[in-house]
Formats: C-alpha cells, structure tokens, sequence
C-alpha cells in the first residue's frame, strides 16, 4: 500500500485554540491551561485509506503580530490549512483571511478550511455564521464550527482537510 504525506498548517492569531485542537485532533485531550506556541510545533497522525495510508504532517504557526517572514517560509509546501478564528473575538476572522492570502500566495493551490472556534462560548459569541462562511467562500474553501474544549466537528474539521489534501494525491497520480 503505497504511503502519502501531506503537510497542512494551522493558522490564526494568538489564543484562537490552534494549539487545543491539534491536541484534541491528535491525542484526544484538552487542557485549558494556555500555552502560547512559539514558532512551530509538528505533529503528526496516520490515516489510513482505502488505497494508500495519508501521514498528516500538522504544522502549528505561531499566530498574531509574531507572524513574520520567517513564519511565512514555513507555509512552503502545505498541501493546506485549517484557518482558525476565535468567534468570541472579531478581529480574528478579518485575521483568517489575511493568512489565506499568504499561504495562497505561496501555493495557490492549497486546500483552505475555515473553523469558527470556541462554538461552546455561545453567550460571548460575536462572529456569525455568514460572516465565516462570507470569508470562506472568498477563499474557495469550507466552514466548520468547532471547539476544542468539548470535542465538537474537530475530527471533522481535521478530516475535511484531509480529504482535500488527499485529492492532490489522487490529481497527481492520475496524471
């Protein structure tokens, strides 16, 4: 069976729950305590596939003002991203689609997933529903709502993204 990897990005501004949801994505945890993420961390997950095995390589991008050119070299062969802002903070979906200009720059090819993090905060939420789908939809990419506290649409979120990425694979391999 033949093995694919694919690297795909989390990007968003600081504090956004990048970090909770590789986490939770990967390990199947969350911890509230917050950790800021400096530079990048790399994790990965195996996912296998009816006709060949997708090695996800998750690369997760510090966010915010610390974004800098050095950070914009590691979106260099992302097959993707899960764009993530915090829908408790409005400024964070404005952010979503300044880091899908960047990375598009670079491989205007690239998979983008939108994610509204956070849904369980109902009571603080100020972004809607249309203005993620508005900046989604600018970009050519899907929307998912997610929160990395409970759990919820994260593997979906991850798996949507893996399914874009792996129709690279099977783009390239029937050409």
């Amino acid at each position: 069976m033949k093995v694919v990897q694919r690297k795909v990005c989390l990007l968003g501004d600081f504090a956004v729950g990048k970090t909770s949801l590789v986490r939770r994505f990967v390990d199947n945890r969350f911890d509230d305590k917050y950790l800021s993420s400096i530079g990048v961390k790399v994790s990965r997950k195996t996912l296998n596939r009816s006709d060949h095995t997708l090695n996800l390589l998750i690369w997760d991008l510090v966010g915010g003002n610390e974004f800098s050119r050095r950070e914009i070299g590691y979106l260099v062969g992302a097959a993707g991203a899960l764009l993530v802002c915090d829908l408790t903070r409005l400024e964070t979906v404005d952010a979503v689609a300044q880091y899908a200009h960047q990375l598009r720059t670079i491989n205007p090819q690239a998979a983008l997933v939108f994610i509204g993090n956070k849904v369980d905060l109902v009571d603080e939420r100020v972004i809607t529903d249309e203005q993620l789908l508005a900046v989604a939809d600018t970009w050519k990419g899907s929307c998912l709502l997610t929160s990395a506290k409970t759990g919820e649409q994260v593997e979906t979120a991850f798996m949507q993204l893996a399914h874009k990425v792996g129709e690279i694979f099977h783009d390239n391999a029937a050409t």
